[in-house]
């Protein structure tokens, strides 16, 4: 539940589990439980058409967007949809390990090619040149669903998004602490618009949770952030 756009609480759609002990977790990048269920929960617009947004610029919204661990044996009763939400159909997945790759101009990535250069920006190497750009979009076309690796942005980078909302957009592009707390997160999940499952971010939009490793390290789910993009 939030405090939604009707000012009273308002449940949240659920998006999307993830059995920890079914992922190569040796394999993956980022330290996930080895067992247990990730929960993820969205205000998907459902109640007012869409009106309200949650978006990590807004503070107030941030509820509107959750990540809940159960772990494995835990006692947890079973749940009907709250009636006012139209539950989204079971799509069962799988998952396969894939490598990722960055934008040129990710925190981490622009940091050892070009340290000091404009954050978000091109910068003098051959990274950036329009030919091996257009070699990664080949690579890896499509936003997908993912556990880890780098975020497959729509638009912007998540990470820049995430960092601004943190710092409450008191500090300019310029400034190293922005560029220092968007090198602090790493993609925990996103989750692509779904055919099979009715689901529609925006104009073909994704879903991102992205958490800072130490919180991952102690299971503070409740601290991940949220955004989302769309085309």
């Amino acid at each position: 539940m939030w405090t939604g756009p009707c000012g009273r609480d308002t449940p949240l759609s659920f998006i999307a589990s993830i059995d920890c002990a079914a992922l190569p977790s040796r394999t993956l990048d980022i330290d996930l439980p080895k067992s247990g269920t990730l929960l993820f929960f969205y205000f998907d617009g459902q109640l007012d058409d869409g009106d309200a947004l949650v978006l990590a610029e807004d503070r107030g919204s941030w509820a509107g967007a959750r990540v809940l661990y159960v772990p494995e044996g835990a006692d947890v009763p079973d749940r009907e949809t709250p009636r006012e939400l139209q539950p989204y159909p079971l799509v069962p997945l799988t998952a396969r390990v894939e490598m990722t790759a960055g934008e040129p101009w990710h925190p981490r990535i622009r940091e050892a090619f070009a340290p000091g250069a404009a954050l978000g920006q091109r910068y003098d190497h051959p990274i950036c040149t329009q030919e091996f750009l257009d070699a990664l979009w080949e690579f890896d076309d499509t936003v997908g669903h993912q556990v880890g690796g780098y975020a497959h942005p729509v638009q912007n980078t998540v990470e820049i998004e995430i960092a601004e909302a943190v710092l409450e957009g008191r500090v300019s592009w310029e400034d190293p602490r922005l560029s220092d707390e968007a090198g602090g997160w790493v993609l925990l999940a996103q989750f692509d618009s779904e055919d099979a499952a009715g689901m529609m971010w925006g104009d073909c939009g994704a879903l991102y949770w992205l958490i800072r490793p130490q919180d991952l390290a102690d299971r503070r789910f409740d601290r991940a952030m949220f955004t989302w993009q769309c085309s």
